[in-house]
């Protein structure tokens, strides 16, 4: 074999030199593009999983705000105003005549009776019907009532305040009504005190007068029941 010449090896060891940069060189792109692969995504905010966990959050608070404004507010049911003392429309009345005498008159069925001073009171909550029969010479007028009656009522019930004296036809026959207000008794259990108007009939019959009272509070619908009560009024 013959000897390699000088030249010959030279070349050879150039061309080894340039394919190990160009081996060197190929890694060191690959490298490179790994890393570019790696890091890019980590600089960029942008991680499916790091929005989704942030969406939820917001979506909650946003849920949760519609909730809050679309869910009805409670409040509490409308209630009819009803003033206190209304006698129901269902209510009952029964004759009743104080003993002796031979006055007939019709009072609430139910309803709590009391005597006092001679003077029979039926009770029920807030509302009353008092009858009292008195002698009496002369049927009253209007003018009589106002110059007796009325100061009398003025002297002697709680906080009285005038209303009208008038002269009305009952089936039961003529009569003179008092209109007033008053204060109630205090309630034996709260001491609570009621404005009460009061009706007040004088009728008259052979020396005979009687006196039917009639009280409720102000502000109660009373006009029917009251009217039962003062048509009902008749002497046997």
């Amino acid at each position: 074999m013959s000897p390699i010449s000088k030249p010959a090896v030279a070349v050879a060891t150039g061309v080894a030199a340039l394919a190990l940069v160009a081996g060197c060189g190929a890694s060191s792109s690959t490298s490179t593009g790994t890393t570019d692969q790696t890091t890019t995504p980590a600089s960029v905010p942008t991680d499916p999983k790091t929005t989704q966990s942030e969406k939820p959050s917001g979506g909650s608070t946003t849920r949760a705000t519609q909730q809050s404004s679309s869910t009805p507010q409670s409040s509490a049911p409308a209630t009819e105003f009803s003033p206190p003392g209304d006698i129901p429309d269902n209510q009952v009345f029964v004759p009743y005549s104080p003993p002796g005498t031979t006055l007939q008159v019709s009072v609430p069925e139910g309803w709590a009776r009391s005597s006092q001073h001679g003077v029979v009171t039926f009770t029920d909550k807030l509302n009353s019907v008092g009858i009292q029969v008195v002698s009496q010479a002369k049927p009253p007028t209007v003018a009589s009532t106002r110059k007796t009656e009325v100061p009398a009522l003025a002297s002697s019930v709680s906080q009285y305040s005038a209303g009208t004296v008038s002269s009305v036809d009952r089936q039961g026959g003529h009569a003179v009504l008092i209109t007033y207000q008053q204060d109630s008794a205090p309630d034996a259990v709260t001491g609570k005190v009621i404005r009460d108007a009061v009706e007040r009939y004088d009728f008259w019959h052979a020396g005979r007068e009687a006196i039917i009272t009639l009280s409720g509070p102000v502000g109660a619908d009373n006009v029917d029941p009251w009217r039962i009560v003062s048509d009902s009024v008749t002497w046997r």
